[in-house]
């Protein structure tokens, strides 16, 4: 299980996976939507919280599938070595 978390890691922080100004536009996108329905709709925030989570778990396993443990490319992502260090 750790050594699963690891790789997980190593891959989510690899600096070929995604460029940088990639990853703060993707952050800065989640966080001014999750601000927006935390003042204009709070009443939903939760379920849209619930949704965002469930949509990026199928994502990340169909990746992983896709990828066979990040063992091959796939999808634009080629930093297989990140998952072997």
């Amino acid at each position: 299980m750790l050594e699963m978390l690891r790789r997980e890691g190593r891959v989510a922080f690899s600096k070929n996976a995604q460029p940088v100004w990639f990853r703060v536009t993707k952050w800065t996108v989640f966080l001014i939507g999750f601000g927006f329905l935390w003042h204009a709709r709070r009443a939903q925030f939760w379920s849209w919280l619930a949704g965002a989570t469930l949509a990026g778990v199928i994502l990340h396993g169909v990746w992983r599938w896709q990828t066979h443990g990040w063992t091959r490319p796939w999808g634009g992502w080629n930093d297989v070595e990140a998952a072997r260090k």
